[in-house]
């Protein structure tokens, strides 16, 4: 029986410390897109990225990052709430609540409220954002 507590114990702290390490990738990934940080940008998200916004399209990580980086898509201001982190090996799926203003090229400034699904994959020690969907929240 202590042996099971011991072992449940260390498994949970170890899952924890991953835990943390995802949600901080998540922050700096909220932060890479408030600031446009193209190099940021580059090191968090996977080559292989597949970006769903809640309006339908998809973007790849070369057009999600060059929308960011030229004004066309502007966060100014991102909230995030209600987060919950799962692992399953080196995968981990992230959900949140996005509240965000945005002052998007061309277009009035808006307000967005969104439920996202975030798909992250540890790549070579580090983990990066594979895939992310977006839905508009209806109430």
């Amino acid at each position: 029986m202590a042996f099971v507590f011991i072992f449940s114990s260390l498994f949970l702290s170890a899952q924890n410390k991953v835990e943390k390490s995802i949600a901080s990738q998540v922050e700096m990934l909220r932060q890479a897109m408030i600031n446009a940080d193209e190099v940021a940008l580059n090191d968090l998200v996977g080559e292989k990225l597949s970006y769903g916004h809640s309006a339908g399209y998809v973007e790849d990580k070369k057009e999600f990052i060059r929308k960011l980086t030229s004004g066309e898509n502007d966060f100014v201001k991102i909230d995030l709430s209600n987060q919950s982190i799962s692992i399953s090996g080196n995968v981990a799926v992230v959900r949140h609540r996005l509240d965000a203003s945005t002052q998007d090229a061309g277009k009035p400034p808006a307000q967005i409220k969104l439920l996202i699904l975030m798909v992250w994959q540890k790549d070579g020690g580090t983990w990066k954002l594979l895939a992310r969907q977006a839905v508009k929240i209806l109430s």
